[in-house]
């Protein structure tokens, strides 16, 4: 029986100026003509005019990175703007902005607002009762954030989406909902691969696709690893905060847009939170006990660009839609996490394991005290067993922790003088 091939190893550059380099190279006249004039298939659509590579030269027209690291080969996300395509715009609106199945919305950046036949086009979509929507971001229209207050800091949003409303025939703006969309930090630097795409269309730009596919060690030179404990911790307290907004009277909601690589990488952060399947084909992330809302404050949309189309740009397919909220994330990532991570503490291959097998090599008398047995009676035991079994099967709140233990504080010994 033939053995199947084995996966490359490695993190290799997968999409260059929006088109396909890896792992099978989609190369067309208008790809090449993208990457010749460096130019921004997703910023220029969007905006209607050209719009270069808005990356630093290491990382210059640089999408996305193709990595193992979540023990299958997917796409990660390194610039927000690839996610920047109609179709994730405007499916975050109908939800946020409850449409119906039906209706198209008219959605455009708030820069095209400058030209007379775009604002005399939205006056006559709302005359005929279409929903129209503008929005803002940092390199088309200029970033909104939230000023500071003593108490609170400054949030800025990837996307702010804006409805315009029709009353007694004027343009008018109506509420405003938030599009996050996730991207991922790589260790060390694309700089290698990019001279390499670089040179090799300089040199070969007649046959640019056949020399890539030729070449594929060309896209992964110098490409390290995703940061993902270090993005989780930069993005959680965002989320959380965002997640909060769409409490107020003139917001619709906030959507957080992720790709599927990262959020199958956020599930230990996450504590692997049980999506329900709800009647609409949407999901969705609730704490035990709890509802959710109507309408929906906080959505979750797991996406990927579809690697095996030979269509270029590759398509981005939504692949989840989870509707949650701010406390039913803090349950899942602040309490079940947590509670795992003690049941590990003590386990055959955890902390005191670890630390037993260290210390054996400076002390192996000492590193035999990690794991002899405290002597207990029959009463402690039992509650021993009790916090261990919880903990295994989903955990207990520290209150019930310290009921349980017979620890009543620090000796005389060890009180500070």
């Amino acid at each position: 029986m033939a053995k199947k091939p084995k996966e490359p190893q490695g993190n290799f550059v997968s999409e260059w100026f929006g088109h396909r380099v890896y792992p099978a190279v989609v190369s067309t006249s208008s790809s090449i003509a993208d990457q010749q004039n460096e130019r921004c298939p997703f910023l220029s659509d969007a905006t209607g005019e050209l719009r270069k590579c808005i990356k630093a030269e290491a990382a210059k027209g640089v999408c996305t990175i193709s990595s193992l690291s979540n023990g299958s080969r997917q796409d990660w996300l390194v610039c927000p703007y690839r996610a920047l395509n109609d179709e994730l715009v405007s499916n975050s609106i109908h939800q946020l902005f409850a449409l119906p199945a039906g209706v198209q919305p008219f959605v455009t950046p708030a820069v095209t607002l400058k030209r007379t036949d775009v604002r005399d086009d939205i006056g006559r979509r709302l005359g005929a009762g279409e929903r129209v929507f503008i929005y803002f971001d940092k390199k088309t229209s200029g970033e909104l954030s939230i000023p500071p207050t003593e108490r609170s800091p400054e949030f800025s949003f990837d996307v702010t989406v804006v409805e315009v409303g029709n009353k007694d025939g004027v343009p008018h703006i109506g509420s405003f909902g938030i599009l996050e969309i996730q991207t991922m930090d790589f260790h060390g630097s694309y700089r290698d691969a990019v001279r390499n795409l670089r040179e090799g269309l300089r040199m070969h730009p007649t046959h640019f696709g056949s020399t890539v596919q030729d070449n594929q060690w060309w896209l992964s030179e110098g490409v390290e690893g995703p940061n993902i404990a270090n993005v989780f911790k930069r993005t959680f307290y965002q989320m959380m905060f965002k997640f909060q907004l769409g409490h107020h009277d003139r917001c619709a909601g906030c959507v957080l847009a992720i790709p599927q690589s990262v959020w199958d990488s956020w599930q230990r952060h996450l504590g692997a939170p049980e999506l329900k399947a709800e009647g609409d084909g949407t999901f969705s992330l609730l704490a035990p006990g709890r509802e959710r809302p109507n309408p929906c404050p906080a959505w979750i949309y797991v996406f990927d660009p579809d690697a095996l189309t030979d269509v270029t740009p590759s398509p981005i397919v939504v692949r989840k839609i989870i509707g949650t909220d701010a406390p039913s994330i803090s349950h899942w990532a602040l309490e079940v996490a947590p509670a795992a991570a003690l049941s590990n503490i003590d386990a055959e291959v955890g902390l005191l394991s670890a630390l037993s097998r260290r210390l054996k090599l400076f002390w192996p008398e000492l590193a035999k005290t990690v794991i002899t047995d405290v002597p207990m009676d029959g009463t402690e035991v039992s509650a021993f067993a009790s916090i261990r079994k919880s903990l295994r099967e989903g955990g207990m709140p520290v209150e019930s922790l310290e009921s349980e233990s017979a620890y009543t504080g620090p000796g005389p010994a060890s009180r500070t003088r």
